[in-house]
């Protein structure tokens, strides 16, 4: 890694004014950057799945047990999106070395070497794996099961226009875990969350998409923003469609009460203002869209947690 703050350039969609460039010491910067803490939307982009599942699951629980099991998720979600990032990375060096907004990143800026992100990578796994750890024998073997979606979906673009397909699969496995988490099992809720979920990415992603879309053409690489091109609008309403009939069956499956489904219906409006608002050519539109869904995210748990103790 090269030395001195001037060195260490910012990544181009990062926070403005991040910490991470601010507080953090220059030496961390360079990893603090791989594990996309610059960037915090990707992980409440996984760890909303998780909570989605616990809530679903909550009655009965103490809040003490509840809490414990959402911080053990919240951490878990920092460290293995973190982790999947340097992955991706340490893959991805040669395309995002040809792409406007990814050349920035430690490997190609050469603020990291790939030896020095693989031993990054592997002291993320060890944090990972001791969160896991912490949970029921059949959460720990679940989530095991994700390694190898994790594994195969840099290589995705690859060898399909639809790698965030892949991305719903992998991204949204915590829709699984937060239930297992809980109570052992699986339950028909959680199953029916985690397909509804895929379609959420499908749509999120694909906007997300757009932004590398002229790049990634001249590429060659595979994405949902070329396979629909000007027919992504009316793509993303069936993408946002299918996850939202999909959330409200997890909410019939938990017998939720009806103020779930006015929440619910609430945080589908937001979905309905990022189709019709977003300029799919402008790649900032397009960021501030994806972000967005953090705060729908917060919505979604709320209705679903009012929906099993509010009296409607």
């Amino acid at each position: 890694m090269t030395d001195g703050p001037e060195t260490i350039v910012e990544t181009a969609d990062a926070v403005k004014g991040s910490w991470v460039y601010r507080i953090a010491p220059v030496a961390a910067r360079p990893y603090l950057k791989l594990a996309r803490l610059d960037r915090p939307v990707g992980t409440w982009l996984l760890l909303w799945p998780c909570l989605w599942s616990m809530a679903l699951s909550i009655a009965g629980y103490g809040l003490l047990e509840l809490g414990y099991i959402a911080l053990l998720f919240a951490i878990g979600s920092l460290v293995m999106r973190g982790a999947g990032c340097t992955y991706n990375d340490i893959v991805d060096t040669d395309i995002d070395a040809k792409v406007d907004r990814t050349k920035s990143r430690p490997i190609p800026a050469g603020e990291v070497s790939k030896k020095q992100a693989w031993a990054f990578l592997a002291f993320q796994c060890l944090i990972g794996l001791v969160v896991l750890l912490q949970f029921n024998n059949f959460a720990i073997f679940l989530g095991i099961g994700s390694l190898a979606l994790v594994a195969a979906y840099p290589f995705m673009k690859r060898i399909t226009g639809w790698p965030q397909a892949w991305l719903g699969l992998t991204f949204n496995w915590g829709a699984l875990m937060g239930w297992a988490a809980l109570d052992g099992a699986l339950s028909w809720s959680a199953i029916v969350l985690y397909g509804a979920c895929v379609f959420w990415t499908l749509g999120y992603d694909t906007i997300y998409a757009h932004q590398d879309k002229e790049d990634d053409a001249l590429i060659g690489v595979g994405s949902t923003a070329l396979t629909l091109g000007q027919k992504t609008k009316p793509a993303l309403w069936v993408f946002y469609g299918l996850f939202f009939i999909g959330l409200l069956g997890a909410g019939v499956l938990a017998n939720l009460g009806l103020i779930f489904y006015i929440g619910i219906a609430f945080a589908g409006t937001q979905l309905a203002s990022q189709i019709r608002t977003v300029d799919l050519d402008d790649p900032i539109a397009c960021l501030q869209a994806f972000r967005s869904n953090i705060e729908f995210g917060g919505i979604v748990l709320l209705a679903i947690i009012l929906g099993h103790y509010a009296v409607w």
